[in-house]
């Protein structure tokens, strides 16, 4: 017996030995790959070819490495080390560029562009300012699609692959209906919403989407598209009505129907097109081009201010709107006291409000407005519109002194819903579980989800739905200067086009992220400043720290409870059901 118990612990204490040796060795190889990342010298040879490729994404903040922080990842070692760089870092290095000697020309390479279509926009512009300067950009792509191809049409010389192939065929979505699904699992959903148009939520209870739901995407598609062909146009020699019959009969298939329709200058092999880089960069071999990547020349040339002692924030309200939460999401409570940081520090002159979300809670989007208004009183407060700024993402913004939206960026969606599960029937039907409730109160148990509402039930949720937004509707009259009557006129769950949006007083202005900035600096007649950013992202090693330390188990109780009392919680939503593809 002695002799097993000896074999047992030494077994023990070996696993344990081999586990904290492991895990050194782990930091350790983690540790020096973020160092390695970090610690990488940037710099421009003195004459260089800018060359943008997408290797590096384009989001709106900087991420050193964008890993998956699960902990089987981590113990499997399926680190993704492909950072991201801020769009306004691109667009800062683009206008830096056009006057740095050391830059000859632009070269892109679209073939793995993944970016928002409102990204697309301001990158295209960034680009289009470049060119003003005489320098040249030149754009090769194995395949085109819509958005890339637009990105591309404002190049000198539009190049495509011999063997290359063309997806331009326009912008639209997809909207999946769950109700056929949900009725044979027996699961019932009560959706209760303010807003003919409001179509969040719409997937659960319809099977096909509503006529006015099917308006409201064809007119703003319709104009996100509009803006880009008369952009593509301008650029290239055809007309809007042209590019219009070429995609709706499908003309646009290889390199040789777009040099055909005068989309494309050039058709070229890898061989032809590093000697057609030679001859602009006045070389005789493609072992003499010298290239520097978007990102790297971004931390060699853009630098900040950092002698100015004032300050113009950039506060970033990206992703969806919820009561609490990380770097991933905009946390009600978290963002709240960011907001008031930024008030309370002298050294910040004016903040511009980067706003890129579908919305979410409107409990939290009430907590960040609330702040933003105390803010406004006292600094110039200039909000910049991403790829949405819908519903809640709305909400918190329409105080700002001053939005600057892009043409492709969804705006408004001034409405709210509710939406209450129950799945009683469902568990009773596919599990044989059934419940009983035992409630103090009448209707104690009528947001379980394991029942349906009654009829005063409902009208108590609608009753809740109808204040908040009349709440929602004062707070954009009140911002944007309006009657209550004009924005319900324009509301009603409604989501327009940045372009649009400005038509009909939402927006101020079609500008990107630098625009707002100078527009900031402006209004608080700044000349010497530097910018900073809120909420400040936790590093990488300071993410695997955190998700170490608690632990796969703990990780994984935590999110689960959270999911869990999240969706048992009754809550009233101001968001955005789904994206556009181009």
């Amino acid at each position: 017996m002695k002799t097993f118990w000896k074999i047992v612990f030494g077994s023990l204490l070996g696993c344990i030995v081999a586990l904290v040796i492991f895990g050194f060795i782990f930091l350790g190889m983690v540790g020096s790959l973020i160092s390695f990342s970090d610690e990488t010298i940037a710099s421009v040879p003195s004459k260089a070819i800018l060359k943008i490729d997408f290797n590096t994404g384009i989001a709106e903040r900087n991420r050193d490495m964008n890993l998956n922080l699960d902990v089987t990842s981590l113990m499997s070692g399926n680190i993704n080390t492909a950072g991201t760089m801020s769009i306004l870092s691109a667009i800062r290095a683009i206008e830096t560029a056009a006057f740095d000697p050391a830059i000859e020309f632009i070269y892109i390479n679209t073939d793995k562009m993944a970016m928002s279509m409102s990204h697309i926009e301001e990158l295209r512009g960034a680009l289009k300012d470049f060119r003003e300067s005489g320098k040249a950009v030149v754009t090769y792509g194995n395949t085109y699609s819509t958005g890339s191809y637009y990105l591309a049409s404002v190049s000198d010389k539009i190049i495509i692959n011999k063997g290359g192939e063309s997806n331009i065929t326009g912008i639209g979505t997809n909207v999946m209906f769950f109700k056929g699904i949900l009725d044979k699992l027996g699961v019932k959903m009560q959706l209760i919403r303010h807003g003919k148009y409001k179509s969040a939520g719409e997937q659960y209870v319809a099977d096909e989407m509503s006529p006015a739901n099917r308006e409201q995407n064809e007119a703003m598609i319709a104009s996100i598209w509009n803006s880009w062909n008369k952009e593509i146009a301008a650029s290239r020699d055809f007309s809007c009505e042209d590019l219009d019959n070429w995609i709706n009969n499908l003309e646009l298939s290889n390199a040789e129907s777009l040099i055909e329709r005068k989309l494309v200058d050039e058709a070229f092999q890898p061989a032809e097109l590093n000697a057609y880089l030679c001859s602009l960069f006045n070389v005789s071999d493609s072992k003499n081009l010298k290239f520097v990547d978007l990102a790297t020349y971004a931390k060699a040339r853009v630098k900040e201010n950092t002698r100015a002692k004032e300050k113009i924030a950039i506060l970033y309200a990206d992703g969806e709107i919820v009561m609490r939460g990380d770097d991933t999401v905009v946390g009600g409570a978290e963002f709240a006291m960011e907001i008031e940081k930024l008030r309370k520090d002298s050294t910040i002159k004016a903040v511009v409000f980067r706003v890129n979300s579908p919305g979410g809670s409107a409990q939290a989007a009430e907590m960040i407005r609330s702040e933003i208004e105390l803010l406004a009183k006292v600094k110039p407060v200039i909000a910049s519109y991403g790829g949405y700024a819908a519903s809640g993402g709305y909400w918190i913004s329409a105080g700002a002194h001053k939005i600057f939206t892009d043409n492709s960026t969804l705006t408004g969606s001034i409405g709210v819903f509710s939406l209450i599960p129950d799945i009683g029937s469902a568990l009773n039907k596919t599990l044989n579980v059934k419940t009983f409730a035992v409630t103090t109160h009448k209707h104690g148990d009528m947001l379980s989800g394991m029942r349906s509402l009654d009829e005063s039930e409902q009208k108590y949720m609608q009753d809740m739905v109808e204040n908040i937004y009349s709440q929602f509707t004062s707070i954009v009259a009140e911002g944007r200067s309006m009657s209550v009557e004009a924005v319900d006129e324009i509301a009603q769950g409604r989501v327009w086009a940045g372009g649009d949006a400005i038509k009909i007083g939402l927006a101020d202005e079609i500008g990107d992220l630098t625009d707002a900035i100078r527009y900031a600096a402006a209004a608080a007649n700044l000349s010497d400043y530097k910018i900073v950013e809120a909420p400040i992202i936790k590093t990488s090693y300071e993410k695997i720290m955190e998700t170490i330390s608690k632990g796969a188990s703990i990780s994984l109780l935590e999110s689960t409870y959270s999911f869990l009392k999240d969706a048992s919680e009754p809550s009233t939503y101001a968001r955005m059901p789904y994206i556009y593809l181009w």
